[in-house]
């Protein structure tokens, strides 16, 4: 169990538990009073949940493809504050859009599986969590194009040496970058992670930098900053 300020959030049954590639996402995603948001590739559910803290008129929608973490975050989601706004389907994105082929959304967020032809991890449900080739962002990048209102935004966290593959990936859908965060372990260390948001609107991307330690164990007042309002121990 991990408690937040205003939820708890359960990982049983969650390949991918919950990290600070999720946290910082859900933290950081921002968008002009959204009425409606969907996070693809929910997991525990914990970005959903933070965003419905954070927004607090917006209806959210998840989808899962695993089905013991799509249970997982249906139980998280009906104990916490935000029950009557949040709800989960247990399918890939493919499928949802299949059956809800009208539904927009002001916000689109997704932490998405990586490590494309890279080597796959041990655990049927890690390697589903974590993998997946470049036709499965096409196909995400797709349906977010699809299923975006005109005013909406997308946010994605990725590896850094994917990111640019992504952003001209995204541009074939007149989809374009907005802004994007490198997320640094350490001031003195190289990105290890890129946080994009993508929008329809062709503007000169704001570029920020977050990092995550101030040393060995401690945190950056900046990483406290974003999370205070979520974690118990800050």
């Amino acid at each position: 169990m991990f408690r937040f300020k205003q939820f708890t959030v359960d990982q049983t049954g969650c390949a991918m538990k919950i990290n600070a590639d999720g946290v910082l996402l859900g933290a950081m995603a921002d968008a002009d009073k959204p009425a409606t948001i969907l996070d693809i590739g929910t997991g525990t559910g914990v970005i959903a949940l933070m965003l419905a803290q954070r927004f607090t008129d917006a209806k959210i929608d998840a989808v899962e493809i695993d089905a013991d973490a799509a249970q997982t975050a249906e139980r998280n989601f009906a104990a916490s504050p935000f029950a009557d706004r949040l709800s989960v389907y247990p399918s890939g994105f493919e499928s949802y859009f299949e059956q809800f082929p009208g539904r927009k959304y002001d916000l689109i967020i997704s932490n998405p599986p990586f490590y494309i032809d890279s080597l796959k991890s041990p655990g049927a449900k890690k390697t589903l969590a974590k993998h997946a080739d470049i036709d499965f962002f096409e196909k995400l990048i797709d349906s977010i194009a699809a299923h975006l209102s005109p005013g909406g935004c997308s946010w994605l966290i990725l590896p850094v040496a994917m990111s640019d593959m992504i952003i001209a990936l995204a541009a074939k859908y007149l989809l374009y970058s907005q802004k994007v965060i490198n997320i640094h372990s350490y001031t003195h260390s190289v990105a290890h992670r890129v946080i994009l948001r993508l929008g329809f609107d062709k503007v000169s991307p704001e570029i920020f930098k977050v990092t995550i330690y101030r040393e060995e164990k401690v945190y950056s007042e900046e990483y406290v900053k974003l999370l205070q309002s979520y974690f118990v121990v800050f």
